[in-house]
């Protein structure tokens, strides 16, 4: 079991910029990727990036690329998400997920996920 919790969400202006954190507890060992997906009302779930957990190999959506950056801590089992050059089509509640195997861009490749924290960009 891996639980996962995220922070840092809330309300910044177009342009601004806002850093998210998933702190991961229980059998994080398991984990192989760890991801940000996003949904926004009315929307489906969407992908954001990803990280490799050994590795630190990244892919982001090309709708965040450069602008957005993954990373993780793993002393501390969490990972982030830097959000930078904020626009309103950026908000969402955005989620973090965690894979046991290989996992990239799909929501059917992830095993756990958190409670999604809000992100507001206003114009």
């Amino acid at each position: 079991q891996v639980q996962l919790v995220e922070s840092g969400g809330g309300l910044v202006q177009t342009g601004g910029s806002l850093r998210l954190s998933c702190a991961a507890s229980g059998r994080t060992f398991s984990s192989s990727a760890m991801g940000w997906f996003r949904q926004a009302p009315g929307k489906e779930r969407e992908f954001v990036a990803r990280i490799t957990w050994s590795t630190g190999i990244t892919y982001y959506a090309d709708s965040v690329k450069g602008r957005f950056t993954i990373s993780r801590d793993k002393s501390k089992n969490t990972i982030d998400l830097q959000m930078n050059s904020l626009r309103p089509e950026d908000t969402a509640v955005y989620y973090c997920a965690a894979a046991l195997g290989i996992a990239r861009m799909t929501q059917g490749e992830y095993d756990y996920w958190g409670q999604g924290t809000q992100v507001t960009v206003s114009s």
